[in-house]
């Protein structure tokens, strides 16, 4: 990012008077005036945990973008006096590396946010409430909101949303063919040429199918005892859809070679995967360059939208810490308009809040509009429940028996019930 930008994001945040106390020339002098009007300052140290390419040097952030973050924001805080250790937590690991130890654990760190109940089980986050949980619900899409709350409670800001979507070749197909995967699938590309590319062993990504059959996982996503119903006339409709996808010559699945490459060389003209993968398909793609929500699919003679599970990562409080006012509104600073925009102008993190869906560079950017998109019109809310545990194994093994053939029209009840059975080892039962 630009120097010039670094700056007015700064003047900006010393100029939220509303929100932070106080912009001073350095921290030292804010402390001392604050001494000399009599306030008390309060000496603070905050533990921080977040991935290593937040820390690493980049253009206007010698230290990483992290550091810089906490800085500007003691820097606005003249009534403590802050001093950061940060450690290194992909916000994947989170759940694992604050659990074995939570008194030892950061006191603010990043997650992703299907970690929240085993988080909140070991007593290593906190619930959010007042004036952060209101500015959360009022920030963020209903989806985002939803995606770190666990029973009723919130347990983490949101920073950037977390799911698939569709990138292809636009001289392959027309924007009215990349609506309907059937329309995209029936299409002569050539001989040498793949018509879609898809990750159906993943089981982040074979739900999307069930979805589009009109099926439902635990209701609406947040009511265990609605069960599954994957194994439904329509689910099973979906098993044998995705049976008759795998055997297509004109399917690629993920694992038998890069779709990526393939796409590069010509000879894949679209494939799910997320914002992780824009950059080199930009790459890959050059000109051809597009990107879009997922597509309809047609089960039984109706079509239905295929959706993504949608979830989040976000900023996380350890009950545990010492200074729990100071460390939350360190967390709803790190989770703010100014950071989220930071990230995305120096990551590529797309942001959630509404505030930010209407910024030009971000309205210019077709993966984060194609990624709001996707949210707000082809998504499925990651359920945040306990009894998600048991789905994953299952979905893997369905989508592994497709691909190896083990799964046919013939067997397909069976062994969606099968997986169903799986998805509900918990105990529950569906409807």
């Amino acid at each position: 990012m630009k120097r010039k930008k670094v700056a007015a994001l700064f003047m900006a945040l010393c100029m939220a008077s509303s929100v932070f106390a106080g912009c001073g020339a350095s921290k030292s002098n804010e402390t001392e005036a604050a001494a000399a009007s009599g306030a008390e300052v309060k000496k603070v140290s905050l533990t921080v945990w977040g991935p290593q390419e937040d820390q690493a040097p980049m253009e206007g952030y010698d230290k990483g973008i992290l550091p810089a973050m906490c800085d500007a924001f003691n820097e606005a805080h003249p009534e403590w006096d802050i001093s950061f250790e940060y450690g290194v937590c992909s916000e994947g690991d989170a759940k694992d590396v604050v659990t074995k130890d939570v008194d030892a654990a950061a006191d603010v760190y990043m997650f992703a946010n299907d970690q929240i109940p085993v988080l909140a089980k070991a007593g290593a986050i906190a619930k959010l409430g007042g004036q952060t949980a209101e500015s959360i619900q009022a920030g963020n899409p209903e989806s985002m909101t939803a995606s770190v709350t666990y029973k009723d409670g919130l347990y983490g800001v949101p920073f950037t949303s977390n799911t698939w979507f569709m990138y292809y070749d636009k001289s392959k197909y027309s924007e009215e063919d990349i609506k309907s995967l059937d329309t995209m699938m029936a299409k002569d590309l050539g001989a040498d040429v793949k018509n879609f590319g898809f990750a159906l062993t993943n089981s982040w990504y074979i739900e999307g199918f069930y979805f589009g059959a009109g099926c439902t996982l635990f209701g609406d996503g947040t009511d265990a005892s609605k069960g599954c119903d994957f194994d439904s006339e329509a689910g099973v409709a979906a098993t044998k859809y995705m049976v008759d996808l795998a055997a297509s010559p004109k399917f690629l699945n993920e694992q038998e070679g890069s779709c990526i490459a393939a796409m590069k060389d010509g000879k894949l003209a679209a494939y799910c995967s997320g914002s992780w993968d824009a950059k080199a398909i930009k790459e890959a793609l050059g000109k051809n360059f597009a990107v879009c929500r997922i597509p309809t699919i047609t089960i039984n003679g109706t079509e239905g939208q295929m959706r993504s599970f949608a979830g989040s990562k976000a900023i996380g409080v350890n009950p545990k810490c010492e200074n729990p006012e100071v460390a939350v509104a360190l967390a709803a600073y790190l989770g703010g308009e100014e950071c989220q925009l930071i990230r995305y102008q120096t990551r590529g993190i797309i942001p959630t809040l509404t505030s930010l869906s209407s910024n030009d560079e971000i309205k210019a950017d077709t993966v984060a509009v194609a990624q709001m998109d996707e949210i707000e019109n082809a998504s499925f809310l990651q359920p945040v429940l306990d009894e998600m545990g048991s789905y994953w194994v299952p979905a893997e093994t369905m989508g592994k028996e497709i691909i190896q053939g083990d799964v046919t029209a013939d067997n397909a009840a069976e062994k969606t019930k099968s997986m169903v059975e799986g998805i509900l080892s918990s105990g529950l039962s569906g409807n």
